[in-house]
């Protein structure tokens, strides 16, 4: 069984969220600005991407990330709703690569690739 018979170039995914304290550089080391912070925007980014192929896997089937090769081009203020978007650009035997980008309403805020690993998640968290 081929898990990514059904995943071809081109499709897409998108995530969104809002700019809380939460997700900001600032919110996790003190001293720095109340901006939203890198970790978050590559999660997101993670997010669509795992969004984009989750339908077309076979019952059991995930999609893991294994590559992240993204830029954070501006800072994002608190409030600012970030929308994220994934569109599969190549796919091989076991992965798929996506092309990514971030925006906040205003400007790209951050672009790049980002590869997922297709695997058998029936026994993810089992111990022997």
């Amino acid at each position: 069984m081929d898990p990514l018979a059904n995943i071809s170039v081109g499709m897409t995914g998108e995530a969104q969220v809002v700019v809380t304290p939460e997700i900001t550089v600032g919110g996790h080391v003190p001293g720095m600005p109340m901006v939203y912070g890198t970790p978050f925007m590559i999660l997101l980014m993670e997010i669509a991407s795992g969004r984009a192929i989750k339908g077309h896997l076979p019952e059991g089937f995930v999609s893991v990330g294994t590559h992240v090769d993204v830029r954070h081009l501006a800072p994002t203020p608190l409030g600012r709703r970030v929308v994220a978007t994934s569109r599969v650009i190549e796919k091989t035997r076991s992965s798929v690569l996506f092309a990514v980008e971030a925006h906040d309403g205003e400007r790209l805020i951050g672009e790049g690739k980002h590869r997922r690993g297709v695997v058998d998640g029936r026994g993810f968290g089992e111990t022997t």
